[in-house]
């Protein structure tokens, strides 16, 4: 299983049932949402927010500092206590463009696990994207075409989307916590520092001006933190009613340069939590007005961490009615065999053979190894298309950057150390084989490889795999080796590359 350890596990039925708890992870600040959906209608339970400024924490090598580790360590403590009693399958926890940069996310993250007793995943920017859209779109319908802006700490995400469906969504590597560290580091307000910040966000979003340009929406909303500040500053001082606009960012420039500093900034509204990062806000902000043409930026009700729920409820409803369910990640893995024409043929008697192997040796998995399983079978040659030679470090690499919907970074990384160890030495994947399910499924990766060598149809009778502790016993039917003496091989050579390098003992039997 995935590293989690929730209180609950273990017993006979969750503690909060029909509950689900997403963990938004942000540059700025960490939140917890906890909600229900009751016949497609969404009830938040309970909601919890501290400013952990985890982006401010990035030093000039890109390393988490101690101080800002142990503030979000601190944090997550707290969060675990709050979902005492949730199963892992209730909760998601998303990590965004802090981790994503982050040279020691690693380490981080193995504190952060124990701390929050649950998985978290590193999503791309992309995907967040389009789990921000997912929250919006659900929470705040609509029928017209509209654009989503949301300014995180350290990075911007824009989506295009009509109805429920992101047509377009992109992240851009500036925020509010960014921009501030870097132009307004001493906490003054100056017309120079102002225009530096500017100038700054544009260059980071020009690439985006033709694909978000105003000729393809018809309404903007701006999701979560920076963009909720602003409209609450706005409506307060009663510029707007809420509604945010190029004469509204105007107006608060002027009172940020009136003041002088950060800390002579007086507005009804303002919290203390945004004070910092407000002048790295209102740049980007204006900016995107200026260059977007957004003539009214209205706040949404949706953010990123209803989309994990909702993305999170649509999974649970795909394990449970597969006939009817909608798992986004089913459709990205067809996308990537599509794109990358891998042999579907070929990878569905691989999936066959190791699918039905691993039910034997693993029976208690949990899905989410099953499926990753699953999608390491569909997707293992898909570095063919880069070259047949040494095609499963083409595909692993191809897994570990490529973006696909559905899938946070830190899972395609695993789908991608398992494609990786489809064939040759097992040294190359080490690490991954210190985690016993992973071994298995590898083991079960590579004999479903080798039974399908021949590229013909292939019985899932003709072996059987057996636990005994960490030895696998594989058993072939009577004969079958005679007549196979290929596989017969390829599998006595496999049974000797776990006696050198693996963790687990390969027998061969029959």
């Amino acid at each position: 299983m995935h590293p989690s350890s929730s209180p609950a596990s273990g017993s006979d039925a969750p503690r909060w049932p029909g509950q689900l708890a997403a963990i938004d992870m942000g540059s700025n600040s960490f939140r917890l949402e906890i909600g229900q959906l009751i016949d497609g209608r969404y009830r938040r339970i309970d909601y919890l927010k501290e400013t952990v400024r985890l982006g401010a924490g990035l030093d000039a090598n890109g390393l988490l500092t101690d101080a800002a580790s142990a503030r979000g360590l601190t944090c997550l403590a707290r969060f675990a206590q709050r979902l005492q009693g949730f199963e892992p399958a209730q909760v998601r926890a998303v990590a965004t463009q802090t981790l994503r940069e982050a040279r020691n996310r690693d380490a981080f993250l193995l504190g952060a696990q124990a701390a929050l007793g649950f998985p978290i995943e590193v999503i791309s920017g992309r995907e967040e994207a389009r789990l921000i859209y997912a929250g919006v779109a659900r929470l705040q319908p609509s029928s017209v075409p509209r654009l989503v802006v949301d300014i995180g700490g350290r990075s911007t995400e824009m989506i295009l989307g009509h109805g429920r469906k992101p047509v377009r969504a992109e992240s851009f590597q500036v925020g509010s916590v960014s921009l501030s560290l870097r132009y307004f580091g001493e906490g003054r307000f100056t017309e120079g520092a102002f225009r530096r910040a500017q100038i700054a966000a544009g260059a980071e979003l020009e690439e985006g001006l033709a694909p978000f340009a105003a000729v393809h929406w018809q309404e903007a909303l701006g999701s979560s933190g920076t963009v909720g500040a602003v409209s609450q500053l706005l409506a307060a001082s009663d510029v707007t009613d809420g509604r945010i606009t190029p004469d509204g960012l105007r107006w608060l420039m002027e009172q940020c340069l009136r003041a002088g500093k950060v800390e002579k900034l007086a507005l009804p509204g303002l919290k203390e939590d945004r004070r910092a990062v407000i002048a790295g806000g209102l740049s980007i902000l204006y900016t995107l007005a200026a260059n977007f043409g957004i003539a009214e930026l209205a706040p949404a009700r949706g953010a990123l961490r209803q989309g994990v729920i909702f993305d999170l409820d649509e999974r649970h409803h795909a394990t449970r009615l597969p006939q009817d369910g909608h798992d986004i990640r089913d459709a990205s893995v067809r996308e990537l065999q599509r794109r990358f024409m891998v042999d579907t043929q070929q990878a569905a008697r691989v999936t066959s053979i190791a699918s039905t192997l691993y039910a034997g040796v693993q029976p208690k998995a949990d899905a989410e190894t099953r499926r990753e399983l699953l999608w390491a079978c569909a997707l293992h040659e898909i570095g063919m298309m880069v070259s047949h030679h040494d095609h499963h470090r083409h595909s692993a690499y191809v897994l570990d950057h490529v973006d696909a919907p559905g899938f946070s970074q830190s899972q395609l990384r695993r789908v991608g150390a398992l494609v990786l160890g489809q064939r040759g030495g097992l040294r190359k994947i080490e690490s991954s084989l210190s985690r016993d399910d992973f071994a298995w499924q590898v083991l079960c990766l590579r004999l479903g490889v080798i039974k399908c060598h021949a590229r013909g149809e292939v019985s899932t009778d003709a072996m059987r795999l057996k636990r005994v502790g960490t030895t696998a016993e594989l058993s072939v039917a009577p004969g079958w080796a005679d007549s196979h003496p290929r596989t017969r091989h390829l599998l006595e050579e496999e049974t000797a590359m776990w006696a050198r390098n693996g963790p687990l003992k390969l027998e061969l039997r029959g």
